[in-house]
C-alpha cells in the first residue's frame, strides 16, 4: 500500500507542526518526560544492583558518577523532568475528572470547548513549573559554586 502525500519535512514536521497549540507540545514533552524519567529508574536499578558486586563495584559507580559534571547536569535535567511530569500529572488528573473542564452539557451555540476552559489551568500550572524550575536552577548553581 502507497502513501498519497510523502512526508518533505521528517522529524522537523513533528516538532514544528504547523498549526499545533500549546496543548500538543506540553502533551509531547510529557511523554519525553516520562520516558526519561523510565530510563533514569532503570538505571537506578542497574547500579543500585552493582551492590552485589562488592563495594569497590559500588565505588567505582558513585565516584564515576561524581566526578562528571556531565551526570551532575543529568541529574538536574531528572529533576525537571520530574517537577514538569509530576504537576502536568496533577493536572491532568482533574481534567480527566472533570474538575477543571466541568461537566459535560448540551452543545448550544456559542460551542465551548473543554480545550477552551482548561487552556487557562494549563497556562497557570507552565508557569508554576517554571518558577519552580528557576528556583531549583538557582539552588543547584549555589550548590555548584566553588568553596
Amino acid at each position: 500500500m502507497q502513501r498519497k502525500h510523502k512526508n518533505n519535512l521528517g522529524i522537523a514536521g513533528w516538532l514544528f507542526g504547523g498549526r499545533y497549540s500549546a496543548d500538543r507540545y506540553v502533551y509531547a514533552l510529557h511523554r519525553v518526560t516520562g520516558l526519561g524519567i523510565l530510563f533514569y529508574f532503570l538505571m537506578h536499578i542497574f547500579v543500585t544492583g552493582s551492590r552485589l558486586g562488592g563495594p569497590e563495584k559500588w565505588e567505582g559507580w558513585m565516584d564515576f558518577f561524581s566526578q562528571s559534571p556531565f551526570f551532575l547536569i543529568g541529574e538536574f535535567l531528572v529533576f525537571l523532568a520530574f517537577l514538569f511530569h509530576a504537576i502536568n500529572g496533577v493536572r491532568l488528573i482533574f481534567v480527566e475528572l472533570g474538575i477543571i473542564i466541568g461537566k459535560p452539557g448540551l452543545p448550544t451555540y456559542p460551542y465551548s470547548y473543554s480545550t477552551l476552559r482548561q487552556r487557562r489551568v494549563m497556562l497557570c500550572t507552565m508557569g508554576l513549573v517554571a518558577i519552580l524550575a528557576c528556583i531549583a536552577g538557582a539552588d543547584f548553581v549555589y550548590l555548584m559554586m566553588p568553596r
